[in-house]
Order: C-alpha cells, then structure tokens, then sequence
C-alpha cells in the first residue's frame, strides 16, 4: 500500500524503516512470506468470454428472433426448404459474428513478457539470481546497464544511472537518476528522479534500488488495471445500426399482424394467413446485411492496409470516417523519435547544423569537442545517449567520421557524467598538448569559464560574452531546444583527472538540438484542420518543449493554452470541460490524464482517435474510438490496445485512413439504400395482395434466394465504390445522426413504390394468363432482375454517366453473375421445382426484362435532370 509521502519525498532510510528493510537485503524466510502477503509480482488477468458464450450472444437480436419464429411456422406449414434456408443463414451469421468477435486479449501477456524474467538481489547478506515474479517489496535490488528494471523501486545508492523511461512517461531522452529524496510536493512520474519503474532499460550506470511496489500495484500494474477498466466503445454506425434494427422489427411485426388479420378477414385457413406473415418477415428483414457490412469493412481494410493503416478491428473502419478529434501522442508520432542538431553558437554568431565554416576555428574545435566527449556513434546503426548522437550526426553532415576522429586522437582519460555536477570531460593529446574537453549544461559550465575563444584567438570572457550566450541559450530553450556548452583547457600533463581539473575553461560554443517534427505531420494536420478534425498533442515532455513543437506542427495556435499533469490534476471536471477546447498541448501526463482527456472530447459527442507508441499510451489508445499504434517503434502493448496499427509509423497516414473511412460510410449506407429499399419493394408486394385477398406473390424461398444471393453481390459491389473526390472537405459526420433520416427514408420508399409497381404489374400480368403459379414466378423475376439493375443507382448520389459505368467494374460483374443464378432457378429442372417456379413463354421473359429495367430507367432520369444539375450548380 502506497504510504501517505510518497517515497520520492522520503529519504533511502526512511524508505527502508516504512518497508521494514535494511541495505543487506531480506532472509530467504522474509521472502518467502512477503511472496506470500503481496503475490507474486506479476500483473492479472482479466476474465475472458469463452467462444460459445461470443457465439450465442449473436442471438441476441430482435430480428434473428424474428427469423426464428418465421423458421418454426414454415416448418409445421410443411415448407421444409425455408425452414432448412432459414436456419443456415442465422447459423452461418453467427459463425460470422464469432470470428470477428473473438479477440484474443493480448495487452495483458505483452506486459508481462516486458518484466524481466530475473532480477539481481541481496538475499540474506549474498547477491543472489531470483526468478522476477519472485521479487518482493523491500527487496534490495542491484541495477547495470542494460537490465529492466523488475519492479517499481526508491534509489539507495546512485552511480550514473540513467533509465529510458519512454514506454511509461512518453519522454524520448533517457533520465539521470539521483538517491536525493525530492521535496516541494507532488511530481509528474517522469520527474521522480530517485525512483526506477517495473519495465523501463537501464542504459547508462548502476545503482541499488530497494523495491517499493510489486504486481498490479507498480506503475505498470496500474496501466493493465486501466486498460481492464477501459471498455471498448460501440461504433456510431452500430448504435445507428442498432436502433434502426430495433426500429425495424416493431415495425415488421406490426405489419406481420396486420397481414395475418387481413388474411384471416379475406377467411384464409390459419397456416396460410400465418405463412404471409412469414413471407413479409423474411422480405422484410434484410438477412445478409451484417454480412455484407462486414464484407465492405474487410475490403476497406483491405486498401487500408496498401496505405500503411493495418486495422485490427473491422468496426474501426466505418468509426473513422466520423473522427473530429484526434489526441497524438508527440515523441515517434508527430516527430522523428530521433534528437538532430539544429544550430551551432560559438565566436558570437549561429550557424545552422547542416552549414558550419569549419575553416573559423572556433567551429573547427567545437566540433572537436563535441566528437571527442561523446560515446554514441552512427554506424550501421547509431548507438548511445540519443544527445550524444545528435553530435555525432552533425560530424556525419559534414562528413567527419567520429570513429576515424577518435582514433587519431584516443581519449587518455575521462570524468564520467552525472546527474549532480551535469558534465562530461575527456582528456586527448592535441599536437602534443594534453587538452581537458568538457560538455554540459550551460547553467554549470559558464561560471567555470574565464576564457572565451574567438575567430582573433583565446581572449578574456567579459560580462557582455556572457549576457550573450546567456541570452542565446535562453532563446533556443524557449523554441523548445536542448542546448548542450561545450568548453576545453590545456592540462600541465597526462595524468589522472580530478573534479577539480573542471575549471578555468575557455567557452567554445552551444550546440542546440531537437526531436524535429515529421515534416509530413505537418501538412497531416493541416489536412486534418481542412477536414474539420482538430489536433491534439499529449506527450510527456516539458510543456515548453511541447508547445514549441506544437507551434511548428500548426497544432498550437494564437489563443491556444498548454496544461502540464500537475495542472491537469488541479482542475475539476467542469473546469476542464470549459477549457478544453483551447488546449492544444498536454504535457508532462500520466495514463490517466491521458483516458481522462479522451473521455472529456468524449463527453461533447466527439469521436476521438487516440494515437501513441508507449506503454503508457495503451489504456487512453483502448478507451478512445479509435487507438492508433506505431508499427514500428510502438511497444507490443499499444498495438495489442489499437483498433489500428500504421506501418510507416507516419502521422499523415491517419488522415488517408479518415478518407478511406468517410469512402466506407458513404458505401456502407449506398449498400444499405441498394437493400432495403429492395426490401421495402417486396413488403409492398406482399401487403398490397393480402389487403386485395390474393394468392401470395413469393414463396420465403424466393424472398431468402434474393436477400441472401442476388442482392448480396451488388452490396458488396457498391461497397467497393471508389472514394469520392472532396471527402476531405467535408466535415465529419455527426455520430448521433442516425442511419435512416427523413431524405435517407423517403428516397428507400420512393425506389421501392416504383420496384413494387414493376412487379405487381408482371404479377398481375401472369396471375391473369397462367393462374397464381405463373404469378408468382413472373412476380419473383421481375423483382430479382429490377433490384439487380437497382444496383447501378445505388452506387452513389449522382446518375450513372457521371459515376461512369467502367469505374466499378465489380458492379458489372456482380449484375452479370446474379443474372446467371436467376436464370439457373428459372431454367434448371431440379432447382425450378425447389423455388416452386412454373412455365413461362419467351414473350413474358421480355416482358419480365422491361418491367425490371423501367424502375431504374426512371431513377436515373430523374437523377441526371435533377441531382447531377443540382449539384452542378450548388
């Protein structure tokens, strides 16, 4: 249990007094019963769903019900066929629904697999290798280079050490450690300089730890607790779709009841008045539409996945095309993940990184020095503190080999950084005299120089030299650069080096340095704001550094506010919903700024892309619509947490996966429009002849074979439309705007009134010349051929000749494949006896052709006088 100081306001001791701890380390007896008290240190899982129960919650819908009881009549009305039809295609669904369902929940094992799988500790006095998850509070653990760190720990005795944190707290630069406790109140996790966090690299140094948190009670235990609490939110379009279903159902039902009574009234036996019932249910209800939006977001992935956007998640998809705000995370999403040299200051003026004079010996010796006091190098692959590689690359722009450089001058000595004094000197014999280099921050190297060199030669630093380099470092920090000093002095001999050799240096220069911003990012968010999408950055980096880069970005504007953590917690929730809209920049946060962010964009009806590459960006990326992780410098959690995972870890790539799902949405309801109002056209039928008394114009079969067959090729067709041009210009959809809407609904009846009165007229055509046999299949060609042809005027809003007919060449092929499956039911003995289909003359398969082609010869006349000009002119 936490105590009521922090640790990292304690000091080491008092840390070991509250954990009942000593520097020798615990008894193996100890141990044994902490393990025992505390668990082992390894993180829970949450409980999972088995497949069978995913498989029978796909049965749960109204309109499966529906089908169920339609299943059940037609079976005691001995129509075995629909029975049989009807049961497969609600079983098939629900295989369907499983497979994309079931997930396996990977975020939890990809924590763990980050702990490490042993851990150095003093165990009865002795240094001893024990499994990590055997680790316990109050253990004594040593740290070195290169170890992850296996629990959450206070620093006894610090030498050197620096960890990357970047998974936990977002900051790119590893952090110099101290066993200092802090005073001053609360801290941001990546301030709690005496502290080491389970899951974060030691990459510089050693130190004793004594062990404070283990299991779910670590930082990284608290992230998996949070991605468990963080449930994964519906999509608009399935709570659209959810309440059209629902909609849709009572609606059926009440016609259902309405036809049966009418049927009843006309003195029809009971089965045959319950069997028009059932025939309106199954024409009504449109069996194949999960599938077939399945079926268009699987495509949509599928080009997805050509740009670089890996979606995980089918539903995400569709969610993109709605996103108004997006919440990025900074380090390796909108900048390199990659600290490059900027600028150089030295004899009193700045030279760009990339345009150095190396013939002014000031910049000659700075370069020098930056080369010679720096261990990283660039090789292959660069190697070292990410500061130190960014002086090593600015010897690769100007073509000094830092490995060459060394060699003619080999380091004779060295005093190794630390966090306490901030400086790193060695020691080189230049042409014949040994010479101190030294780096470091400014604050501490300036008051040791006496001494400042210039293009004339090594000249006394006045007041004025040093108002000038001040102000210059001043002015780089405020841009959000790291600035490193550099200075140098001779030395008497070679010989060992002490602390108090670091003195009496004469200034050579600052080098500032930066994770610079992709430049693709920036038109990205550009194209993001032309879009109607706003861009927010969360990182855990200081804010000065955050707004900075932000301002280059375009994310921060005239107006805007950036928050740190620790003013985040300050406010209350209403507080933040008032500000909310003008910070642009959060830094310095936690996991759980991060969902709390997230959920208050949530709370104004914004749909929010949340994207990040850490640890700590899982929980917010799980809770957000939609997650985005880096493929390539993103951990295993976030991309386990992401409903989307880019490969070129490319910010811009977001904004042509919104495009793609703007294109999606328009041909997922394109689809829905192409289905229902077939649909609408068959209800009509069916109601119209049970209101006049008349025999029914389809069979179930028949309504089945074109809901599931016919109709379902042109869907998937339509939902391979291109992308329209200008999507990007539009505003995004408002989520709560429901499928069905006044226009949407008016233009599904107005479609399916002129189907129906196609094939009424071919049904009533054949129930005149052949009886209710030939009606019926006179009716059931008719209807199949128009929604066949109907799937040319869904394609889109405009008519077909500005569609252009070729650009879909799936929509050609679907028509062409569905006319083949019709006219294997008419015209194939065994299958025209199961669709009960009766003889028919060649004069009435022309006249079932005309009568389909006339509904969409009317839609598209009406679209290219009044929609295209309409638009035309608007």
């Amino acid at each position: 249990m936490e105590p009521k100081t922090p640790y990292y306001q304690r000091t080491g001791r008092e840390s070991l007094e509250l954990l009942s701890a000593t520097t020798a380390g615990l008894t193996a007896q100890e141990a044994r019963q902490r393990l025992e008290e505390h668990g082992p240190n390894a993180l829970a899982e949450g409980k999972k769903q088995s497949v069978l129960q995913v498989f029978l919650e796909q049965f749960k819908d109204l309109m499966v019900f529906i089908l169920m009881i339609a299943a059940v009549i037609s079976f005691f009305s001995e129509n075995a066929e629909s029975t049989i039809v009807i049961f497969a295609v609600l079983i098939l669904n629900a295989i369907l629904g499983t497979v994309q369902h079931v997930k396996a929940e990977k975020s939890l094992e990809s924590l763990k697999a980050m702990s490490a799988p042993t851990a150095k500790v003093l165990r009865d006095g002795r240094r001893t290798l024990v499994p990590s998850a055997q680790v316990v509070p109050g253990d004594i653990v040593e740290l070195e280079a290169g170890d992850m760190v296996v629990a959450d720990g206070r620093i006894l005795e610090n030498y050197s050490l620096k960890v990357n944190e970047s998974s936990l707290t977002g900051e790119s630069e590893g952090v110099d450690k101290t066993a200092d406790a802090i005073t001053g109140g609360e801290v941001a996790l990546g301030d709690q300089k005496n502290m080491v966090f389970s899951g974060s690299l030691v990459t510089y140094g050693r130190a004793a730890v004594v062990v404070t948190a283990t299991g779910m009670s670590t930082e990284l235990g608290r992230v998996a607790a949070l991605m468990n609490q963080a449930k994964e939110r519906r999509t608009p379009l399935q709570i659209s779709l959810d309440a059209f279903s629902k909609k849709l159902a009572f609606c059926i039902m009440a016609i259902c009841a309405v036809v049966f009574a009418m049927s009843l009234f006309h003195q029809a036996a009971v089965l045959d008045a319950l069997m028009f019932a059932v025939a309106l249910a199954v024409a009504a209800i449109p069996e194949a539409l999960g599938s077939i939006i399945t079926i268009v977001q699987a495509m949509g992935t599928q080009k997805m996945a050509k740009q670089h956007a890996i979606i995980k998640d089918l539903k995400a998809v569709e969610t993109l095309g709605c996103v108004s705000v997006i919440c990025s995370d900074k380090t390796g999403t909108l900048t390199l993940n990659q600290m490059t040299p900027q600028e150089l200051y030295t004899d009193g003026r700045v030279f760009p990184a990339d345009r150095i004079d190396l013939s002014n010996e000031p910049c000659h010796i700075l370069l020098k020095s930056a080369l010679l006091a720096s261990d990283a190098t660039t090789g292959a692959q660069a190697v070292g503190d990410p500061t130190e590689i960014a002086l090593v690359m600015l010897g690769d722009m100007l073509g000094v080999e830092e490995t060459v450089y060394r060699a003619q001058h080999p380091r004779l000595g060295e005093l190794a950084f630390d966090s306490d004094r901030k400086l790193m000197s060695t020691l080189h014999e230049i042409e014949g005299v040994p010479t101190l280099y030294t780096k470091g921050a400014l604050d501490v190297l300036l008051p040791r120089c006496t001494h400042i060199l210039t293009s004339q030669g090594r000249v006394p630093m006045t007041q004025d030299h040093r108002q000038e380099i001040t102000r210059q470092n001043a002015q780089w920090s405020d841009q959000g650069l790291r600035v490193l000093s550099f200075a140098f002095r001779d030395l008497d001999a070679v010989r060992p080096l002490e602390l108090a050799d670091e003195r009496e240096f004469t200034f050579l220069g600052l080098i500032s340095m930066i994770d610079p911003p992709r430049t693709e990012a920036i038109q990205a968010v550009a194209d993001a704001k032309r879009g109607g999408i706003r861009t927010v950055m969360i990182t855990g980096d200081h804010k000065s550094t955050a707004a900075a880069i932000a301002r280059q970005l375009g994310i921060f504007r005239e107006g805007d506010e950036a928050v740190s953590g620790p003013e985040l917690d300050a406010m209350d929730q209403s507080e933040l919903d008032r500000r909310l809209e003008h910070i642009s920049v959060y830094a310095r946060v936690s996991p759980e700024h991060k969902i709390r962010i997230v959920e208050a964009w949530q709370r104004k009806g914004k749909i929010v892309s949340m994207t990040g590459d850490g640890v700590n960006d899982a929980p917010a990326l799980k809770a957000a619509d939609i997650g985005v992780a880096m493929g390539i410098t993103g951990t295993e959690v976030s991309k386990d947490a992401a409903s989307m995972i880019l490969t070129d870890d490319n910010f811009a790539t977001i904004v042509g996966a919104v495009v793609n799902g703007r294109g999606v949405y328009a041909n997922i309801k394109n689809a829905i429009n192409f289905l229902l109002s077939g649909n609408m056209a068959a209800i009509f039928c069916v109601f119209l002849t049970s209101v006049l008394g008349l025999t029914m114009p389809f069979a179930p079969v028949h309504l089945l074979f074109i809901n599931l067959l016919t109709d379902s090729l042109p869907a998937i067709a339509i939902g391979m439309e291109p992308a329209g041009s200008g999507l990007l210009d539009q505003p995004p959809r408002d989520p709560k705007e429901p499928i069905l809407t006044r226009n949407f609904m008016g233009r599904i009846l107005s479609y399916g009134a002129l189907i129906a009165a196609a094939t009424l007229g071919a049904y009533f055509i054949g129930l005149k010349d052949g009886g209710a046999g030939l009606g019926m299949t006179l009716a059931f060609s008719t209807l199949t051929l128009a929604r066949l042809f109907h799937g040319f005027s869904c394609r889109g809003e405009g008519s077909i000749f500005k569609l252009g007919l070729a650009t879909n060449p799936y929509s050609l092929g679907a028509f062409a494949v569905g006319v083949v499956l019709l006219a294997s039911v008419l015209f194939i003995p065994g299958l025209s006896r199961l669709f009960q289909v009766s003889p028919f003359s060649s004069r009435e398969i022309g006249l079932v052709a005309l009568l389909a082609f006339l509904p969409t010869l009317l839609i598209q006349l009406y679209k290219v006088f009044f929609l295209d000009r309409k638009k035309k002119n608007s």
